[in-house]
């Protein structure tokens, strides 16, 4: 293990899994930190990159022996570069039980594609988001809540290698010329700039596709290619709504957020910690951060996430609906460092608005008064791990 490494959550998930599994598959957003987790997890398999350029043309001319190369198996970074390579490893681990593969890859589109025609039954998949907060609350305890949001979630801000103001617009430029050139065919580069924008300044909105398209001037079957891609990239995510209820007229359009408030202030033209403390969009990148933690907290259990939101017809809301065992758990995200009683005025009503039963409620804020006894919590969100259960 390396000495800087911080250690992750999702890594008691992942090496459970390799006792039954021959491949490991581990997929995320490009620098989340998957070749990290993955060579810290299993350091006795040999690591390939398949971003380098030898190493993928042996491995796309001679399949059979590049996997062939150690007993044990190995590590193959970006492995959807040479897709060839699933069908043969199908095979290796079918006749070689004992043998061992860990794959990673940016891209679900590609990765997930192989894994589905090629390794079904044969890996378990990993989603690994940037970091989520208790992974590293001791190096943030002492941040602001702007502090926090300004600067993200990705490892290399914590191995202090980078900075947000140079990470988020150089990533930004990395991703369209390595990634979205592979997935679209897109003439007008600036175009998907500025759709990447305008989503930024709509999250924590119910996605409208034509209005963006309108925006954009593009054809709305154009946006939805393109909202499919940044998802593939793990560059948003769409929150779907609850919506498990009769005889309501509910929302069922998602919520759209980003998978990290750094990238998403940088997209907003958002250059310092001062800056965003002022801007419109503070309170919903608050709502960004919390609605990403729920889906972290899953996806680092190795399970599917279970975040929803409720809207219905007659404009009741609640942001956060977590689906759990017990129940539906309601979470309303408020920014604010003071304490209104109108906070719970939406959850009060919850068990009106839906047929499920009511596991607990929770208000997550930003100040300091906490009250875990009541009825409805209150939390600081520094404390928001204590409802994300199930």
């Amino acid at each position: 293990m390396t000495s800087n490494y911080i250690p992750r959550i999702i890594s008691a998930a992942v090496l459970e899994a390799a006792k039954y599994f021959p491949v490991i598959s581990v997929v995320g957003p490009r620098q989340s930190g998957k070749t990290t987790l993955i060579r810290n997890l299993f350091p006795g398999l040999a690591y390939y990159s398949l971003e380098n350029l030898g190493t993928r043309e042996f491995a796309a001319n001679d399949p059979v022996a590049f996997l062939s190369e150690h007993d044990e198996g190995m590590i193959l970074d970006e492995a959807h570069n040479v897709p060839e390579l699933f069908s043969y490893i199908q095979g290796i681990v079918d006749e070689n039980p004992g043998k061992r593969f860990i794959l990673s890859g940016s891209s679900q589109f590609s990765v997930m594609r192989r894994v589905s025609q090629s390794l079904a039954g044969r890996t378990a998949v990993f989603e690994l988001l940037p970091f989520c907060y208790s992974e590293i609350s001791d190096k943030v305890e002492k941040k602001s809540l702007d502090e926090l949001l300004f600067g993200g979630f990705y490892p290399t801000i914590y191995s202090a290698s980078n900075v947000p103001g140079l990470l988020y617009p150089s990533y930004v430029k990395t991703y369209l010329e390595r990634d979205v050139r592979d997935l679209l065919q897109i003439r007008n580069m600036m175009q998907f700039v500025t759709f990447m924008k305008l989503c930024a300044s709509r999250i924590g909105s119910i996605l409208n596709s034509s209005e963006l398209a309108g925006a954009v001037g593009v054809a709305v079957n154009t946006v939805v290619s393109w909202l499919s891609v940044l998802q593939a990239s793990y560059i948003i995510t769409l929150l779907p709504p609850y919506y498990a209820n009769v005889g309501k007229r509910l929302i069922k359009s998602p919520k759209l957020y980003f998978n990290d408030t750094g990238l998403a202030c940088s997209l907003l033209d958002i250059e310092t910690v001062a800056q965003l403390g002022r801007d419109k969009m503070r309170g919903a990148l608050f709502e960004n951060f919390v609605v990403s933690e729920a889906i972290k907290h899953r996806f680092n259990q190795g399970k599917s996430s279970n975040a929803y939101f409720y809207r219905d017809s007659n404009g009741n809301e609640i942001d956060l609906l977590l689906k759990q065992p017990t129940g539906l758990y309601g979470v309303e995200v408020k920014s604010s460092m003071t304490y209104h009683a109108d906070f719970e005025k939406s959850l009060r009503h919850l068990n009106e608005w839906v047929n499920e039963p009511i596991a607990d409620r929770a208000v997550v804020y930003a100040g300091s008064l906490e009250n875990r006894e009541a009825g409805i919590k209150l939390l600081n969100y520094s404390h928001l791990g204590e409802i994300l259960c199930g």
